[in-house]
């Protein structure tokens, strides 16, 4: 819908749009229960943010300029809607790669085109996008301010690039789509463990990349691999309460095998070209992890090998905290502690409650239950998330 309408109206009324959209969101909660769903609801949506958007511009004076352009592109739409189901999708579809490859515009900085699509085309709040970042919330909000003013200075419209250009944007737009995929797989907050809508959108999004001719490199073929071998897994996660389970508790009979067939499907069309990335090796882990028929069959030397590997060509943090999950599978939990110690000099992790609940399993592992203990109440006091507080709750009381 924001995609949709900025198209309409320009970029430079996104914060308007934005504020148009949630008014249309809160209009449907009031009146859909009572009044029933209507046909399309897309496009009922989409009708009632253009006109409370076409109310503000016209108390703004600014209503001339918009009203032909907005009557002709609303028209556009809502026949699209009431003949073809599909067209009108095909239309929102090509307005969401739009927004996403121009909140991606190389006069943006890095870092800042990441936290727009994020906000603007992902639906991330400010808060969620600073904890993906392990960085402070105001200077997401920061980003987000002198990103909208640079494409309004620019005059950028929304458009996709030349194919030259797109291939320079496409690393931005593949980060966003990891990140909503793995705030779903892992929610960071409130009751569920796991939210499937975000990791189900993520992977739509991908797939539309993966579909388009100009944006089908191998690395979005990685993660789309990446989002299905993951993705497969979902159905194991948790157990009937919503409680969190651990790999080797898993039901691996419920595993979604169409979900891993689709992610083989993409890993094999990853293959081709030279360029080895991060997604390549991250899918190639999880399905070290998807297609094992058992813990004990998974081949940890392999996954610390591609650890190695990806960390060399991403250095974070977060990899090396989870490389040191298979160094323990693979050396034990000394070697594993060993390697927590270097990570424990990093300022960014010092509020990351995994590096604290990984801390104290091995701590746990070789009997040292008080410092175990210690551990789980530092990230117990770090997490926001109900079923990871309950893990790290059981994980206390059984010490």
């Amino acid at each position: 819908m924001v995609a949709s309408l900025t198209r309409i109206f320009g970029l430079q009324h996104i914060d308007l749009v934005e504020d148009a959209v949630q008014d249309a969101l809160v209009r449907a909660l009031r009146l859909w229960p009572y009044e029933g769903t209507p046909r399309n609801p897309t496009a009922w949506l989409i009708q009632v943010a253009k006109n409370r958007l076409l109310d503000r511009l016209r108390r703004q004076s600014l209503w001339h300029q918009k009203q032909p352009e907005a009557e002709r592109s609303m028209s556009a739409l809502r026949e699209a809607a009431a003949d073809s189901g599909p067209a009108f999708a095909l239309e929102v579809r090509d307005d969401q790669l739009r927004m996403i490859f121009t909140c991606c515009h190389p006069a943006i900085p890095r870092e800042s085109q990441i936290a727009l699509t994020a906000k603007t085309v992902g639906g991330f709040s400010t808060a969620e996008i600073a904890r993906a970042f392990l960085c402070r919330e105001a200077t997401i909000a920061q980003r987000l301010v002198r990103a909208k003013r640079k494409l309004k200075q620019r005059a950028v419209k929304l458009e996709m690039p030349q194919p030259e250009e797109l291939a320079k944007r496409l690393d931005p737009v593949l980060e966003v789509r990891y990140l909503r995929f793995n705030e779903g797989y892992s929610a960071l907050e409130g009751e569920d463990l796991v939210r499937t809508d975000l990791c189900h959108e993520a992977i739509r999004l991908v797939e539309l990349l993966a579909a388009h001719p100009a944006a089908a490199a191998p690395r979005v073929h990685a993660l789309a691999a990446l989002f299905f071998f993951q993705a497969a897994r979902l159905p194991a996660r948790a157990d009937a309460a919503g409680d969190l389970l651990l790999l080797d508790e898993q039901d691996r009979s419920v595993w979604d095998r169409e979900m891993l067939r689709r992610g083989l499907r993409h890993l094999e069309s990853s293959a081709s070209g030279s360029q080895l990335s991060s997604y390549h090796l991250q899918a190639e882990i999880a399905a070290c992890h998807a297609l094992a028929t058992s813990l004990e069959s998974t081949d940890w030397s392999k996954i610390l090998s591609c650890y190695d590997d990806l960390l060399a060509l991403d250095p974070s943090p977060v990899v090396a905290l989870n490389r040191t999950v298979a160094l323990a599978k693979v050396e034990g939990p000394e070697a594993g502690l060993r390697a927590l110690d270097e990570l424990a000099e990093d300022r960014s992790l010092r509020r990351y409650h995994p590096l604290y609940a990984t801390r104290g399993e091995l701590l746990g592992q070789l009997g040292r239950t008080r410092e175990s203990v210690a551990c789980y109440r530092q990230a117990l006091a770090l997490t926001s998330s109900e079923p990871v507080r309950r893990f790290l709750e059981k994980k206390l009381n059984a010490n």
